[in-house]
């Protein structure tokens, strides 16, 4: 109980966490660093404007423009029109605009895309690396069990947890399921 009271004494009004897991987050903050750090200047620029054009100033910033170019080109301001209606100029500008921001919209989400490719890699892999070795531990405890000759329940879910797991065979089963019930919505 004083080793509790002395951990959460040192960070008051603060729950201590785990030095695991803090080990953890900065893990993942150096990796998330360290993927920044070594985008090209393309991503970057697109990660820029990407990140500009998806605030509401993006949008504020357009409703002005556009008030003004049609103000100014139906002849509210006193300006002579440079593009009379039906604002072909502007047409072809905003959709210029449009195809280049898709394009660095585009850049930034594959980017991002495999970033999260990779960490779904990993939490595959730690999470076949956990199943093996829960297995391994169960079938250890079973065999400690049998050595100390303590009574041993044949329990049908325990002797399944025990079996090793093939993820080939696991993604073989959900296609078969996945096919099963495509078959009952048709």
């Amino acid at each position: 109980m004083s080793h509790k009271k002395a951990a959460s004494s040192s960070t008051p009004g603060k729950a201590r966490l785990a030095k695991i897991i803090e080990q953890n987050i900065h893990t993942i903050v150096s990796t998330r660093r360290t993927a920044a750090n070594q985008r090209t200047f393309e991503e970057r620029l697109a990660d820029a404007i990407t990140a500009f054009s998806g605030r509401m100033y993006f949008v504020y910033f357009h409703i002005v423009w556009f008030g003004v170019w049609l103000l100014i080109n139906m002849g509210y301001l006193g300006v002579q029109p440079f593009d009379p209606y039906p604002f072909g100029l502007l047409t072809m500008i905003v959709s210029l605009e449009a195809i280049f921001l898709a394009t660095f919209v585009l850049i930034s989400q594959n980017r991002l895309s495999a970033e999260a490719d990779r960490r779904a890699d990993l939490d595959l892999q730690i999470g076949l690396l956990t199943e093996y070795e829960l297995t391994r531990v169960l079938k250890m405890l079973d065999a400690i069990q049998d050595k100390m000759g303590i009574e041993n329940d044949t329990d049908e879910e325990l002797i399944d947890l025990e079996r090793d797991v093939h993820p080939e065979d696991v993604l073989e089963e959900m296609d078969e399921i996945q096919r099963r019930l495509n078959k009952l919505k048709k």
